[in-house]
This record gives C-alpha cells, structure tokens and sequence, in this order.
C-alpha cells in the first residue's frame, strides 16, 4: 500500500462502500457524538462510522453489521477533527518521529515539515525512503520543499540542484515550495528560484514566504512572483498588510516568536474578524516550549482571547486543509476523510483526553497508548552516531579576526570590533566575549573570530547541532574547549558543556550529530539543564537551541559565519574567507 500512488487501493474503497451496504462491519463506531461540523458551522449530533484509517458514514444511520467492532457511546463527549501544523521543523534537536509522537498526546494528528535537514544530511534515496516509511505511523506527515540553504555553503549547486529540486517538488508527500528565506535573491534577479515557484504552481501546490519586517510594496511583488502564505506577521499592522495583498496568514506562537497574545489583541483593535484566512503554527520551537501542549495551546489562547470557538478550532484544522487542498483528506470530520479525531471534554479545553489518529487511539481517558509509534531504524536510512577521522588541535584555535559577532537576541548578530587581548588561551570573565569557531565536520576547514554577547563565564560548549551540522565551539578556555569536542566526538555527536576539565552537562544528539533518538518527554529533562547551565553562564537570552542553528543562517541580519566565510548579509558578501586546515 505505501509503494502505491493512490492514498486507498481500489479493492479498500470497494470495502468501505460494502459497509454502508451492510455487507461488512465497521471497526469503530461512535455512537451519538456531539461534534463540529464545518459544513454547517455548528456543534451537531451524529454516529460516526470508522473503517480502519477511515470515516466512511457520518449521519444518523446504525450500522446493520456489528461483528468486532469497538462500540463507544460518544453522548458525553466533544469531537473535533485532529488538529494540523502546517510549519512543522522536525529536527530542533528532536526527530519527525518522536515530534510525530508527543504532538499527538496534544491532538496534532497531522505534520507539514520542513525537509531542510533531509536535503542537507541525507542522500535523497534515504531521505525519500524516510518518506515513504513514515507514513506507517499514526501520525499524517506531509513536507515542504526548500529552494536554497538559508546559508552560504560550498556545495550549494549539488545540494539544491535543479534535478534534486524537482525530485521534491514533484513528490506526492511534498505539498509546497519554501519557505522562501532566500526571497532577496529572488527579487535581485534569480530566475531558478522563479522557474521552482513556477513548477510548484504548476503542480498545484503552495509556497511559503519567509518575509519579516517586509514593507507594503514587497509584500505585493512578492505575491505577483508566487508567494501564497506568510508566517512572519509580529504585529497586527503586518497582519492587515498580509491580508490586503491576499496572503493566507499564518499566526506564530514559538519559542523565540511567542507572538499569538499580541496578534490576536491586534487583531481586535483593528476590528478584523472574519478568520478564514488566519492559520495556527509553532514554528518549529524548541521540545521545552512544548511542554504544555502544541496547537491545543494556540486555540486555549484564542478562545480565552475571545475568538469564536468555532472559528478557533478552524484555524487548526479546516482552514489549513483547505488551504493546501487536502481538505478531502483531512481537516474536518467527515464521509470519506482520514479519521483523525480529537475527543474533548469541553468544547473550552482544546487537549483532548482521548485521540483517533488514522483510526488508530495514540490517546485513550488521558493516556498514552504504548507502542503506537514503534521505533524506527535509523541506520537504515544513514543515520548513525557521528564519526570525525581527524583531530581537533590547539592550532585550531587561534584567533586573530579584527571583529567579531555580537549577538542582539537569541538570533539576531551583528559585527563589533574587537578591543581586548586573544592571544592567550583564556578569557576573562569580566566581559561577555567568548572564543567562538565553526569547523568542518570533515575537517577540511575553520572559521574561528569572537563571540559577544552570548555568555559571560562559559569554559566551554561543543555543538554538533548546527544548521550545516558543522562543529560549533564556544567558550573562554581552549583547553576544556578541546576537552568539551573531544568528548562530543565520543558521543557521536551531541551539544557538551564543559567547565574546569569536567563535564557539567551533556545532551547526545546520536541520530547523525543533529538529532536525539530520545522521547520528547526524556529530551526536554535534557534540554531544560542545558538551558539551565548555559543560564548560570550568562546566556539570557530565550532560546540557546536557536541561537546555535542561526549562527550559520543568512536569512537573519547582520553577520554571519558560514562555511565560506565571515558574511555580511546585507552587503551579500564574504568578509573573511574559511581557512583550510
């Protein structure tokens, strides 16, 4: 069934139709549910027949054949349709199928993802292969397709080439193009950009802007070249803006964008109330921020923010199915849809207590079904623990670039000149500038110039996690900088900190360097003392995670460091070149 073109083999839907005739059973039955009908905009009683992974009756009809099937009286419950993130970035340290998991204990039943990480670690035979197996978890798992790397990387041409563009594109799972971080090249000119948007429409199918801070006039030229949906919106000015140029906008909640509250008040001053065009997303944040739910978080603040109910929950659901045009798959509770459902205990309260993904329960009376994600082999797919064949000297770090990086936030750097004394192999703690290199995880090159900003008493961090999957090192003291990569390196890959010869904390990222193989639950115990020790250190900033994936990003202003160089975004230029080891 998964090598197959068609979601359901002709011989499957000649099985569902033979239930409604009575010649076959249903295996669930929900018996007299209340629940939302997007049709009608209303709250509605109906029986609900499921046939395995679908719905294939919903009225007031009994079925005529009951043989082994799971009969649930619905009368005290709310059903909604599982709910849908649209812009999901399944690698922040977590991997799509523990992200698949745990969002489903929240009743995000459906996954749209970024492929970055696919396109830029995996071969594409592995990474399609991934594809195809995923689709045997509970969870729905839809994919983006990227058009550049969102940095400056030696290998830009091989990676995003148009052929490895197209495969993409043109694969059933991939449902739109973007997120366009790379949109100033596109406007400067960059007719392959053009011609990939171009095929993606041809396709029917979406893309995704990446246009913060974008005036009026961008927004519209930005529309004429392709562009259907913009998440970057931090007001309710921008949002209008968005609105008016006929833009399907995606409201942020993350953990460095927590900007739902203000949006939704904005979007009261502003006197906008007709929510259509309006879409939830988490934009990817880090596995802590989830501690207290996914999607069911955004629509508790819509409700409690005054929105209607109805409207709140469709943000989540109806609207993005319709959105992407898979709104005869899923999104509503309806004939003939995935059964994807939510079983809620007031229509207030969006976590559900029990959860149908695929027909399958993941969630049952406010438990976790075990063994509903069964584990996944990574190694097939190329995914092993990090081997470096080289070894990090004192030579490496040697540091002599006349400005360094200075962070504003947790993403946001620009470049200062540097004034203090780096010849040594320590710096003071009196000051917030830190020894900062990126190398090649191959080892064929090194970037190394200061940090500042980021912390004020950190001895050492190693990171393989990283947009490139580069090595990050950061601290004020080589030698436990050594000792901390050294270390990462025996892991396999992970994120160590280090302070006077001893390891203070460490979170192992197996899964190629980039990712955990751990639960969300067990990663966030992981992520939360790291959080916690980098706190102590000076770091006060909201998201160190990001802050480690953005160094490389030259999507973000002022200055970056990549694998070319030392680049200047704005200027579009490589300041100071990568030395060869």
């Amino acid at each position: 069934m998964l090598e197959q073109r068609y979601r359901w083999k002709n011989k499957q839907l000649r099985m569902h139709v033979s239930v409604l005739d009575g010649k076959a059973s249903p295996t669930i039955l929900l018996k007299n549910a209340l629940y939302l009908n997007q049709t009608f905009r209303k709250w509605m009683r109906a029986n609900i027949w499921i046939y395995e992974d679908r719905i294939v009756y919903v009225g007031d009809q009994m079925p005529s054949l009951l043989n082994n099937c799971e009969i649930i009286d619905c009368t005290n419950e709310i059903l909604v349709p599982g709910y849908i993130e649209p812009h999901a970035h399944p690698f922040q340290l977590y991997n799509p199928h523990t992200l698949a998991a745990y969002a489903s204990q929240f009743g995000t039943t459906t996954l749209i993802n970024d492929n970055m990480a696919l396109a830029l670690n995996f071969k594409k035979r592995e990474a399609f292969s991934l594809l195809r197996d995923l689709r045997t978890i509970p969870t729905t798992m839809f994919w983006w397709c990227r058009f550049d790397s969102q940095t400056e990387i030696l290998n830009e041409e091989e990676k995003f080439s148009h052929s490895n563009v197209k495969s993409w594109l043109e694969h059933d799972a991939v449902l739109q193009g973007g997120e366009l971080t790379g949109w100033p090249k596109l406007l400067d000119g960059d007719d392959m950009m053009l011609h990939w948007i171009q095929e993606a429409k041809r396709l029917r199918k979406k893309i995704e802007g990446h246009f913060p801070g974008a005036s009026e006039k961008t927004l519209a030229k930005m529309m004429l070249l392709g562009a259907d949906c913009d998440h970057e919106a931090m007001t309710g000015e921008e949002v209008y803006h968005r609105l008016m140029q006929g833009y399907m906008v995606s409201l942020r909640h993350s953990s460095i964008r927590p900007d739902l509250p203000t949006l939704l008040d904005d979007l009261k001053r502003l006197g906008i109330d007709t929510y259509d065009r309006f879409i939830f997303n988490t934009d990817g944040s880090s596995s802590s921020f989830y501690e207290q739910g996914m999607t069911d978080h955004m629509i508790r603040m819509a409700i409690e923010k005054g929105i209607p109910t109805i409207d709140a929950y469709n943000m989540a659901t109806i609207n993005i199915a319709r959105y992407y045009n898979i709104d005869y798959l899923i999104g509503m509770i309806a004939t003939g849809r995935v059964a994807n459902i939510n079983f809620l205990s007031s229509m207030e309260n969006p976590t559900p207590v029990s959860v149908l993904a695929k027909g399958k329960w993941v969630k049952r009376d406010g438990l976790k079904v075990e063994d509903a994600y069964p584990a996944i082999d990574w190694i097939e797919y190329g995914l092993k623990p990090m081997e470096l064949g080289w070894e990090l000297s004192m030579d490496d770090l040697q540091f002599s670039m006349p400005f360094g990086i200075k962070m504003e936030n947790s993403v946001i750097t620009k470049p200062y000149s540097i004034s203090i004394d780096v010849s040594g192999d320590h710096l003071s703690n009196d000051h917030d500038e830190c020894f900062f290199t990126l190398i090649d995880r191959k080892g064929k090159w090194r970037i190394n110039t200061l940090l500042k900003g980021f912390a004020t008493n950190l001895s050492a961090l190693s990171s393989s996690f990283s947009n490139t999957g580069d090595i990050i090192l950061i601290g004020k003291n080589k030698h436990d900088m050594m000792f901390a990569f050294n270390r990462m390196r025996e892991l396999g890959g992970g994120i160590v900190l280090v302070e006077n010869g001893e390891i203070v904390c460490e979170l192992p990222l197996p899964l190629g360097g980039i990712m955990s193989d751990l639960f969300i639950e067990d990663l966030m115990v992981q992520e939360k003392r790291l959080f916690e020790e980098l706190a102590k250190r000076g770091y006060s900033f909201s998201d160190p995670i990001y802050s480690l994936l953005f160094f490389s990003s030259t999507h973000l202003p002022y200055i970056r460091i990549t694998q070319q160089g030392m680049y200047d975004v704005m200027k579009k230029t490589v300041l100071f070149p990568s030395i060869m080891r």
